[in-house]
């Protein structure tokens, strides 16, 4: 099975922005702000998250243990979105 090169996958997208599929200036803005984070950021904030949701279990606080638990899934979003807004770029 092959993979799509990089080059194909950005032609396909330029080719979503002569749809019209262009995005707002809060995006662009966002986009602008997250990709000067480091993606290791988000990664250590997940597993952060996870260890604190440990140690809240281990003190009997389950509510909170389940709230910060969590954040990890969000976190690792976060993080794909910064890696393909660092990949492709923004418009």
């Amino acid at each position: 099975m092959k993979i799509p090169s990089m080059r194909r996958y950005r032609r396909n997208m330029e080719k979503m922005h002569d749809w019209g599929h262009d995005e707002g200036q809060m995006a662009s803005a966002i986009e602008e702000q997250t990709a000067k984070l480091p993606s290791d950021l988000f990664l250590l904030l997940a597993g952060g998250s996870i260890l604190a949701s440990m140690s809240l279990k281990v003190m009997q606080r389950n509510q909170d243990a389940l709230f910060v638990g969590q954040w990890a899934p969000t976190f690792l979003i976060l993080g794909l979105y910064n890696k393909l807004v660092k990949l492709m770029g923004h418009d």
